[in-house]
């Protein structure tokens, strides 16, 4: 699921950049008025506008979405598990541990006076 949103946070950032930089500034409308603004005709006089203004808010608003749902599963404390919380203490045999002699203790290992 987290590489799904991280996928569409992704692709809609890079709709949402070429769209902005598609769009005229404010000052290309006096240029558009003498006769360089052709390029616009495609979608009608005022078509490329609001079809690029459309494109961009739907882009920015899926952003925003996304950016907003990765903060949530991030934002959650994840669960710390170390390698012994995976194992199941039922599995764990007691091992039979056998009794520490001492050196010092042991009567064979001491000299006998002469």
């Amino acid at each position: 699921m987290e590489t799904l949103i991280w996928v569409v946070h992704v692709v809609a950032a890079v709709i949402l950049i070429g769209l902005v930089l598609m769009q005229h500034g404010k000052g290309a409308d006096m240029g558009a008025a003498f006769g360089t603004g052709s390029a616009g005709s495609l979608f009608g006089s005022s078509g490329s506008a609001n079809f690029l203004s459309r494109s961009t808010a739907v882009a920015a608003t899926v952003f925003f979405i996304t950016s907003l749902s990765l903060t949530y599963l991030y934002s959650r404390p994840a669960q710390q598990q170390g390698v012994m919380d995976k194992v199941n203490p039922a599995a764990i045999q007691a091992v039979p541990v056998a009794p520490v002699v001492n050196p010092a203790d042991d009567s064979k290992s001491k000299e006998i006076p002469k």
